[in-house]
């Protein structure tokens, strides 16, 4: 990792740390991101099974974790931020099936201590675009995976949820009607670039959203030897209530807010 690759990562590290206690309070088992937009197509790609192994990678409070191990899965988790896994680790352990660890998934050679060949699948929810680099990971994943083993990853959408897009309200008269649209603005695509933000509104701290186009995550797959075989975009039912007028909700619901991707690998 190069040095301001380090520094960005710590960075990372130091604000999830100051953010944890906050994000458990507020997202805690799942705002309507995780419950309609992330959740269903993961367990649609992912397809749990009792008695399976799963990595959770970058794990946060163990959300997933849970809900995986309430469907009979035995479950490795991990996240880099120590406050992350205390956090996990006082939350019900269903079926004493999870298993929780401090590790830094930009970091291979630990990664690969994980159990060779011990998973049939992995899941990285929305945390791909909080790694300073992402390349250690997938080219873990071979060596923790079983022959054919899946990794499921989503993401906010990156062509129309990144740092760069504005949600945009305008309205125009026409035949003697106000018309109101809805629509997305975005700046910035194609060239990888880092933008601070906000999770959730009133966390403490800052992090860094590593912002990258969607083919630079399959490139990195399929060098590894994996290949692209589900694929889903999430929007909001139209029904959905905006919190804020502009903010995510049915009224934006031509635009998909989250994707998910289950690669495989091909040996």
């Amino acid at each position: 990792m190069s040095t301001s690759q380090g520094r960005a990562n710590e960075e990372t590290r130091r604000a999830w740390n100051a953010n944890a206690a906050f994000w458990d309070e507020q997202i805690g088992e799942g705002n309507d991101f995780v419950n309609l937009l992330e959740w269903p197509a993961i367990e649609r790609l992912l397809d749990p099974h009792p008695g399976q192994a799963i990595l959770d990678v970058a794990c946060g409070n163990g959300l997933t974790s849970r809900r995986l191990a309430e469907r009979g899965v035995r479950v490795t988790a991990f996240d880099f931020s120590p406050k992350m896994i205390r956090l996990a680790r006082q939350k019900p352990n269903p079926g004493s099936r999870i298993r929780y660890r401090v590790v830094d998934a930009t970091d291979a050679q630990v990664l690969k201590k994980l159990g060779r060949k011990s998973f049939d699948s992995a899941l990285c929810n929305m945390a791909l675009f909080d790694m300073a680099k992402i390349g250690p990971l997938f080219r873990a994943l071979p060596v923790l995976l079983k022959p054919a083993g899946t990794f499921v990853f989503s993401l906010t959408h990156p062509a129309f949820n990144n740092a760069a897009s504005v949600h945009l309200v305008e309205e125009q008269t026409e035949s003697g009607k106000v018309v109101t649209t809805y629509a997305i603005k975005t700046t910035r695509y194609m060239t990888p670039y880092q933008a601070r933000g906000v999770a959730v509104l009133g966390q403490p701290r800052a992090q860094i959203y590593f912002e990258r186009p969607l083919q630079y995550y399959f490139q990195f797959a399929f060098r590894n030897g994996f290949v692209l075989d589900g694929f889903e975009e999430s929007a909001f039912p139209p029904d959905q209530p905006q919190r804020r007028p502009a903010s995510w909700g049915g009224k934006y619901s031509e635009f998909p807010a989250v994707l998910v991707a289950r690669m495989r690998l091909k040996r």
